[in-house]
């Protein structure tokens, strides 16, 4: 005699899916071109307003280049948060903590833009302003934990704003610190650049009276290991509308695809500024397309993150890495001669990148369905 087993509410929770049995959803399209709409419109827009006002020279650029960083996750909070019903972070159904949290993005974005506008008109004001708003991105940080101690461990989980594992986060840093470490290295190997003379680049450092390696160690510690905490509000900023929002849909085309589509999208989002000369100077279409294939390269490593930690803070830390520690091995250890033709960001660069990718893609983890 047949028999059929009831599972309580409790055990239906807890059952977890094999991967073959998980039906493929689909991806929600007016939702996706909603998000798109938002995140170019509104960052071109901006770009626009900074090439006006004389490009990457202007006082203003650094600054609206972070309100930029801010924008996608503007636009998925803006859609989950009022429009989108189903979303965890509806506002009519969202009453836990992390509420909080989103409401708190959505001012320090408005802030951003307060600012920005000021300094646009008032230049001089620019240095000023930035070191202000250093004052709600640490803010950001305590609240963070704040809530996370008064919600418990769900408390970002049900938000889809996971924190992810710590491992993760120390494990992929190193191996990320490593992997330009490497690249710095084969640049002055192979003549591929030139080695910093730190007082000599830096002249405000030679009055610190410092030996050369204590300057590097004070460097690194500052820019590699503060400065991505302190930039963590800011690449969140990326990492929960291109990780969190746009992926979670993409993925329904299947993990590989879908991250690579959505690397092409978040490097043509870029576009304006390497037209402008941002990390390709003077090469607007090689840049463009390098710059679009940095993003796919990177947009695997970080989606692989996410998959294996299973938090969308994980890809944001990693993502503030990635721009410190580039930065500090391409600007302060050895400089790169041609940017298109060194690592770092040039064609050796993407192909180790590849390399690093091609072998990302054997986990299995790649085959789960949405």
């Amino acid at each position: 005699m047949n028999t059929k087993t009831t599972l309580s509410p409790e055990q239906e929770t807890l059952k977890m899916p094999s991967e073959t049995s998980i039906t493929t959803q689909t991806v929600h399209w007016s939702r996706v071109v909603w998000f798109l709409a938002l995140a170019f419109g509104l960052a071109w827009l901006l770009n626009l307003a900074l090439y006006l006002a004389g490009g990457l020279t202007s006082p203003s650029a650094a600054l609206l280049l972070q309100l930029q960083m801010l924008l996608p996750a503007f636009s998925a909070i803006l859609l989950d948060a009022f429009f989108f019903k189903d979303s965890p972070i509806f506002y009519r159904t969202n009453h836990g903590v992390s509420r909080w949290f989103v409401y708190f993005y959505l001012l320090l974005t408005g802030l951003y833009l307060a600012g920005a506008v000021v300094c646009l008109v008032q230049p001089d004001l620019t240095t000023t302003l930035s070191s202000l708003l250093l004052i709600p991105n640490l803010l950001g940080l305590i609240l963070l934990i704040v809530l996370r101690v008064k919600g418990g461990k769900n408390t970002f989980v049900d938000a889809g704003m996971a924190g992810g594992k710590a491992r993760i986060w120390f494990g992929y840093g190193l191996g990320l610190v490593a992997f330009f470490a490497l690249q710095s290295w084969l640049n002055y190997v192979f003549k591929l650049g030139t080695l910093v003379d730190l007082k000599t680049t830096f002249p405000q450092l030679a009055a610190a009276n410092m030996p050369t390696f204590a300057l590097y160690l004070t460097m690194a510690l500052n820019i590699v290991v503060i400065g991505p905490l302190i930039g963590l509000i800011i690449s969140f900023g990326e990492e929960y509308g291109w990780r969190g929002f746009l992926q979670t849909e993409l993925n329904k085309l299947g993990r590989i695809r879908g991250t690579f589509l959505l690397g092409i999208i978040w490097g043509v989002w870029h576009l304006p500024m390497i037209w402008m000369g941002y990390n390709y100077p003077g090469q607007p279409v090689l840049g463009s397309l390098f710059m679009v294939t940095y993003c796919v390269i990177l947009a695997y490593f970080l989606a692989y993150a996410v998959f294996k930690s299973k938090g969308v803070w994980t890809a944001a830390y990693l993502h503030a890495l990635n721009n410190q520690t580039l930065s500090f091995f391409m600007m302060a250890v050895v400089t790169p001669i041609d940017k298109l033709s060194s690592f770092g960001m040039g064609l050796p660069a993407l192909l180790l990148g590849a390399i690093v990718v091609l072998l990302l893609l054997r986990d299995p983890i790649w085959k789960v369905k949405e």
